[in-house]
């Protein structure tokens, strides 16, 4: 139970690596991913290498007493340089500077890995302490100067990305905004473990025990990576949640121009491999409703529209709401009136009004009005109006009107 914390946290962060590596095989040459993958994968090593368990099997496998301190401590500074170079390729700029400023924190906190095992090399700790190394150790010749150099580098890995996060968080919006914010909240809480430990030696330093601040601050690390993590995923996951919400908010319209019968051919098959693709699958689905929208413009009557806007306003609905509701009746009208090719004189029409499929019993062909002269916005924005629209009474009343004058007609 002494590790599980610790394991948890690994499990959780390398979860969330797992969703990305199809991404990164996809994109194996883009710095920025390659440097967001790193970030992970190191800050879940820093757990798995910090677990007592683990500390235990890496000093038994290797018979060096405490030699999994080095590598713990090794596999924190990496992951602060990640952080960094990960931050740099993130706000971006000329890239002769990106790459130049990445390869300064990459060589420097290189330089402090190899001061790392060099010090050790050169100290003793024949005692095995496998959660308490800081402390037990905090006065011993050149151990000491690494644990010092292994928590300054891991504070200025944190201080300096807190920093260029909040200097970046007024100038991004929506994901990004959210990300920078989870993104300072996570590394104050890991500043705070550097801050904690460094009371913690500086207590021992001074004849006092504090020993226990050290072993006892997992808690805040764990919070504190996996607030970051969930800050350097977020703008990755963010505007594909963005494109399944759309996608959802889309169906009525969807429906409405597909139909229940299946003959308006307006959907293009997606093979298994694409289908997870939300991506793809909402532009698949806006172009549909695009070429539906087209199909349908010579059938649009101005004379529905206007009666469902007046209704519409008259129900207390804002201008731009009316609008919406009025375009959605002309266009449910048009599908409704909408007869395929192949149906015969005498058949059915099927359409689908929000959730409710109407199928629709003629004797003759659908009078066709006179085609509508105003074009429609298919921008996204207004799409998603028209769906919604689609949903209220109003445009419901609308289609039953027109059923009442085709059952007229049969």
């Amino acid at each position: 139970m002494s590790g599980l914390i610790y394991y948890l946290a690994a499990a959780v962060l390398w979860t969330g690596l797992a969703a990305q590596l199809p991404d990164l095989c996809r994109h194996r040459r883009d710095p920025l991913k390659r440097s967001f993958c790193a970030v992970i994968l190191l800050s879940g090593l820093c757990f798995v290498l910090g677990a007592p368990p683990t500390v235990a099997l890496v000093n038994s496998l290797t018979g060096i007493p405490n030699v999994a301190a080095p590598l713990a401590y090794g596999a924190v500074t990496a992951f602060g340089a990640a952080s960094l170079i990960l931050i740099v390729h993130w706000r971006g700029s000329d890239p002769v500077q990106v790459r130049r400023t990445s390869r300064a924190w990459l060589f420097s906190y290189l330089g402090v890995i190899v001061a790392e095992g060099v010090l050790f090399s050169l100290g003793d700790t024949p005692v095995e302490r496998r959660a308490d190394f800081d402390t037990y150790y905090a006065s011993t010749p050149f151990i000491r100067e690494m644990i010092v150099l292994y928590l300054m580098a891991h504070m200025v890995a944190a201080v300096t990305t807190t920093l260029l996060c909040w200097s970046w968080i007024g100038k991004v919006k929506r994901w990004t905004r959210g990300s920078l914010a989870l993104l300072v909240l996570g590394w104050l809480f890991t500043s705070a473990y550097s801050v904690v430990k460094f009371v913690a030696l500086t207590a021992h330093w001074l004849g006092r025990h504090w020993d226990g601040l050290s072993t006892s601050v997992a808690p805040l690390v764990a919070v504190g990576s996996c607030l970051a993590s969930a800050g350097y995923i977020l703008p990755l996951v963010g505007p594909r949640i963005d494109s399944a919400v759309t996608f959802v908010r889309l169906r009525p319209l969807f429906r409405l121009l597909a139909g229940p019968t299946g003959r308006r051919r307006c959907v293009t098959e997606l093979s298994w491999r694409t289908i997870g693709d939300v991506e793809l699958r909402l532009t698949t689905r806006e172009t549909a409703i695009r070429d539906g929208l087209k199909r349908l413009a010579g059938q649009l009557d101005d004379q529905v529209r206007q009666t469902a806007y007046r209704d519409a306003m008259a129900a207390g609905s804002s201008a731009a709401e009316a609008e919406a509701i009025g375009t959605a009746a002309m266009v449910a009208v048009a599908a409704l009136a909408e007869a395929p090719a192949s149906v015969p004189e005498t058949g059915t029409i099927g359409i689908s009004v929000g959730d409710v499929d109407v199928v629709v019993s003629v004797g003759a062909r659908v009078r066709r009005p006179a085609a509508g002269s105003r074009s429609l916005d298919t921008g996204q924005p207004s799409l998603l109006s028209l769906s919604r629209a689609v949903r209220t009474p109003i445009v419901d009343a609308a289609v039953q009107s027109r059923m009442t004058a085709v059952r007229q007609l049969s």
